[in-house]
This record gives structure tokens, sequence and C-alpha cells, in this order.
């Protein structure tokens, strides 16, 4: 069995998501948690990585640029351009 949480939603917020009775909130909710808890895991993981790192601002700026174009490669694959 699995623990229970309960939420405080904003009134409108709680209005939209009634239009939708079809999504079982509650796996929508599930899942938010763990992409949260997946990214945070990553980023202590990166600052441990990162913390003995030898790398100038430069390699940094590098890997950041090379990281931007990636995801904006993605949002265009996914969406096309212009959108």
């Amino acid at each position: 069995e699995m623990p229970n949480m309960t939420l405080s939603l904003p009134e409108q917020l709680h209005k939209k998501m009634k239009q939708h009775p079809e999504l079982k909130w509650s796996d929508v909710a599930r899942q938010a948690f763990e992409k949260r808890l997946k990214n945070l895991e990553t980023l202590a993981w990166m600052d441990k990585v990162l913390a003995n790192s030898k790398l100038t601002e430069k390699d940094v700026d590098e890997i950041s640029h090379k990281i931007k174009a990636d995801i904006r490669k993605r949002i265009d694959e996914k969406f096309g351009r212009g959108h």
C-alpha cells in the first residue's frame, strides 16, 4: 500500500483539472514528483563530479552551448520550426 498525500490547489487550477476527468491526476502528480526527484539527483551527482573538476570557464561555456543547441534541435524536431 502506498502512502497518501493531500495537496492544496488554487481554485482555478482545480476547475481546469475537473474538465479532464479521464486523467488520473494522482498518476500525473506522481510522475511530476518522480521527474523532479530525478532532476535533483542528477544535479547532486553533477555537483559531486564537478567539485573536483579542472574545467575552465571556457570549457563550461562550450558545454553549455552544446547542451542548448541540442535542446533547440530536439524542440525543433518535436514541434517544428516557428512554433
